[in-house]
């Protein structure tokens, strides 16, 4: 136990203008470490310095613990990060362990000496507008993901797509939106695809993937019995054999998903429960 708190934090303002907000921007995009009693920073790690492209940093952290037996372990904090790379984090000093791309990046092509990604001059939105990879919605973005103990297999939802980013100058205006840009999706990037992706945290090796008919926003669950449940955009409720990542049953709710399953038990009787459409759906294990 390290006995913190880990907070994520979204992205600076205007978020895809860079102009007149120089420097790195914390603690935007960051994944802050607190002293549980006292609410002291120990450490932060910054996943995308000065940010132009929305990729707050928001998505779901998940603790890992790693037993090694001649170490006696690590206790680490993965996050597949919106801005298309996989990080795998020492969480007792905030160390950077690896970061690795697990979706279709074009932002960054080198890292710096502590195996950080570094933006390429390419990234920065322009007032003619290009295409960059991930696009502004990223990678993945609030879906939860879910690491299984007994595979040691990390599970998220993932998409390709990539977006024109153009930037003009932007008044800030109370309660309006602020983003120093427009972007929409390019159409040299087509075709989006949508995927749920196995990733092993101590290598970053994507071990396997199932691709959607089209992206999709769902959560993933991870369960003891070897078993991933995901939805899609279509309404499918999907179970996946956890280890090889093959679908072994389906159920058509009519509605896009955009929650994460649940697993709960009652009297001993395990169920799993999603919302879809305007619905929630409860279905017995055996």
């Amino acid at each position: 136990m390290t006995n913190q708190i880990f907070w994520p934090t979204g992205n600076p303002a205007p978020s895809n203008r860079g102009e007149g907000r120089a420097g790195d921007n914390l603690y935007s995009n960051t994944l802050l470490a607190l002293n549980a009693q006292t609410g002291k920073m120990n450490w932060y790690f910054q996943f995308t310095k000065h940010d132009e492209h929305d990729w707050d940093a928001t998505e779901i952290p998940v603790m890992i613990d790693v037993e090694k037996p001649d170490s006696g372990g690590k206790q680490l904090i993965a996050q597949a990060n919106r801005n298309g790379f996989f990080y795998v984090i020492d969480r007792a000093n905030g160390k950077l362990i690896s970061a690795n791309p697990y979706g279709k990046t074009t932002w960054s092509d080198t890292k710096d000496a502590y195996g950080r990604p570094v933006a390429n001059k390419a990234a920065s939105p322009t007032l003619e507008g290009h295409t960059v990879c991930p696009g502004a919605l990223g990678t993945t973005n609030f879906m939860a993901p879910a690491f299984d103990q007994q595979t040691a297999l990390f599970y998220v939802t993932a998409r390709d797509q990539c977006d024109i980013f153009s930037t003009a100058p932007q008044p800030y205006e109370a309660g309006h939106a602020y983003y120093g840009s427009a972007y929409f999706p390019s159409e040299e990037a087509e075709p989006f695809r949508g995927f749920l992706k196995a990733i092993d945290p101590q290598t970053g090796e994507i071990k396997w993937k199932f691709e959607h008919t089209s992206p999709t926003w769902s959560g993933v669950l991870a369960t003891a019995g070897g078993l991933v449940f995901t939805g899609d955009a279509e309404g499918n409720f999907i179970a996946l054999d956890a280890a090889a990542g093959k679908p072994l049953w389906h159920f058509q709710m009519g509605g896009a998903v955009y929650a994460a399953p649940i697993a709960f038990a009652v009297d001993g009787k395990e169920y799993v429960a999603i919302a879809a459409g305007s619905a929630v759906y409860a279905f017995g294990l055996p």
